[in-house]
């Protein structure tokens, strides 16, 4: 249960290395402790780093559940044992894959992957993480998703349709959870200095991890549905949107 003064006691993490799902839970650690699931795959070699991490930040407890995104019949037993010891407070969902882009449109398995581990095994948790937080009638799910899903390009189409679906689902999962207490916050960020990004040039309005934490915490408390980061995303977005499409497809993005 969220405490009298806003700070939860319970904070699962999907994708349970995740560099920005654990900078979001270290931000709420800052404002009190609390129990941290991490849900990572089993063979997964950051795991013992991603327990330290949040023990050196303040959790009262870490535990570690065998996730596999992929697996989706798993995924009812994933989410049992993370509220095996009582209600969960908030839900990060923060685990994706990329590709060489040219190669995800031609290699028929890569894109099948990524597909289904930043697609259907995000909507997979989500509707089990609706469905636990429903019934509790609180809850805050966060959702990392992607400014590349807004409006997706020809450059990483494969990766960008992907976000673009699990972004939709999000927003319409919230609506869905509104009249029932719990909420859901969707995050789209640009570029983020992460190990994921570390392979790509570091492109204009680049943030760090530690920005996405503390606009998430900060959104999510506010009950925001959707943030951009930076904020000015925003702005760039509400124009790409309109452009065009044969004036879209000769910009250098």
């Amino acid at each position: 249960m969220i405490n009298a003064v806003g700070n939860p006691q319970t904070i699962l993490l999907l994708g349970g290395t995740s560099e920005i799902g654990l900078a979001i839970c270290a931000e709420y650690l800052k404002k009190g402790p609390a129990r941290i699931v991490l849900a990572a795959l089993p063979n997964d070699p950051l795991r013992a780093d991603a327990v330290a991490q949040m023990e050196a930040a303040g959790a009262s407890a870490v535990e570690v559940v065998d996730f596999d995104a992929l697996d989706t019949d798993s995924h009812p037993k994933v989410i049992d044992a993370a509220w095996s010891a009582g209600d969960v407070d908030v839900a990060i969902v923060a685990f994706a894959l990329d590709g060489d882009p040219e190669e995800l449109w031609q290699n028929q398995a890569k894109a099948v992957r990524v597909a289904g581990v930043n697609y259907t095994a995000s909507v997979s948790v989500g509707v089990l993480l609706g469905e636990k937080m429903k019934a509790q009638g609180f809850g805050r799910i966060i959702v990392m998703s992607s400014v590349a899903g807004e409006r997706v390009r020809r450059s990483n189409f494969v990766y960008g349709s992907t976000k673009a679906g699990l972004d939709g689902f999000y927003l319409g999962l919230g609506e869905a959870l509104r009249p029932h207490g719990p909420r859901v916050t969707v995050i789209r960020p640009g570029m983020v200095r992460t190990r994921f990004s570390a392979h790509v040039k570091e492109a204009p309005m680049t943030v760090d991890k530690e920005d996405i934490a503390t606009l998430a915490v900060s959104s999510a408390q506010k009950g925001k549905d959707l943030v951009w980061a930076p904020n000015q995303f925003r702005f760039v977005m509400m124009i790409l949107r309109h452009i065009p499409r044969p004036i879209f497809r000769r910009l250098p993005i």
